[in-house]
């Protein structure tokens, strides 16, 4: 039945926001579980809170490929994010944005 829901809709867009340490292990392994049953789809991990010092603190090859992490924390903590991570001003207002958009918000 998944399948064939599949067909008729148009591609997923999923935002996971995780936004403590504990919520970016589980944002990043929801993240490959999502694309590992559905490759097609478009999944972003954006990172707020303590959910940036971990995304800093534990590289992942995979996972920091579409993770964003919020500038507002960055400049509290004063740390600095580098590629391949990516950065957003205020993380509600970019998944406001998202979900605005079409995006498919799950709090990890």
């Amino acid at each position: 039945m998944v399948q064939n829901m599949e067909a008729n809709q148009k591609t997923l867009r999923v935002l996971i926001h995780a936004p403590t340490a504990e919520a970016v292990t589980r944002a990043r392994n929801n993240a490959a579980n999502l694309l590992a049953a559905a490759p097609d789809a478009e999944v972003r991990i954006l990172a707020n809170a303590g959910g940036v010092a971990a995304v800093l603190d534990a590289p992942h090859q995979e996972a920091d490929r579409v993770t964003f992490v919020c500038e507002n924390t960055l400049k509290k903590i004063q740390r600095t994010a580098s590629s391949p991570l990516q950065t957003v001003p205020v993380s509600i207002l970019a998944i406001a944005r998202m979900q605005q958009e079409g995006w498919l918000y799950v709090r990890a």
